[in-house]
């Protein structure tokens, strides 16, 4: 004969594994959409997004620009806030009114150029709110300033210089009278140099875990 105490028990199974589930889910979530605690130390950031380094060593493998110079742009970008955004102007001083630009995500990508990485690369899913595809967006064009400017891999100050000005206004010299861009571009090689330096000292142990899921 049929128990439905039995019934019961397994409905309260199923619900009990539901409920881990999606507290495993969101906690999973919540883990890569908030920024690193530790921003000045490579190594602590990728200790704490585990997942990181893996795409990082990926963008690295696949765009020859250097882990430490993609970071370090990222930092400045988006202080590795996933959905950050240009903050609005004011109208009349007083009220919000539209954003300068489209720029969003980690990468501080604008829609132009993102939709250009999508077709060059044939990545048509990819999001600027994940890490995996933005950090691959800042090698690409990383690559892309190498070889339209003759920009070196590891040169962090005039690669920032590229990402932001756009290739052509590299090209065109447009940063020359922005000495607050410049300054900030300094800032960009300097982390650049520092996370380099912190990495040498954590990537064995990085390399011993690329294999992590998430």
């Amino acid at each position: 004969m049929f128990d439905f105490r039995d019934n019961d028990i397994c409905s309260k199974a199923v619900t009990m594994k539901v409920m881990l589930t999606l507290l495993v889910t969101l906690s999973l979530g919540s883990c890569a959409t908030t920024p690193p605690t530790q921003v000045d130390n490579i190594c602590s950031i990728f200790k704490e997004k585990s997942g990181w380094y893996k795409h990082a060593k990926a963008a690295e493998s696949k765009w020859h620009s250097p882990i430490p110079v993609m970071m370090s742009i990222m930092d400045q970008e988006s202080s590795f806030h996933s959905k950050a955004k240009p903050p609005r102007t004011k109208i009349l001083w007083i009220f919000p009114g539209p954003r300068p630009s489209s720029s969003f995500g980690y990468s501080q990508a604008k829609k132009e150029a993102w939709k250009a990485y999508k077709r060059d690369t044939g990545h048509g899913g990819a999001d600027r709110d994940d890490f995996d595809d933005a950090i691959d967006f800042i090698g690409w064009y990383n690559n892309q300033s190498n070889k339209r400017n003759g920009i070196a891999n590891s040169d962090a100050f005039n690669l920032y210089l590229a990402y932001h000005e756009g290739q052509g206004g590299f090209q065109q010299r447009s940063y020359k009278k922005n000495t607050q861009l410049v300054a900030i571009a300094k800032t960009v090689s300097s982390r650049a140099t520092r996370y380099d330096k912190q990495l040498a000292v954590c990537r064995k142990e990085l390399e011993r875990h690329w294999w992590w899921p998430f």
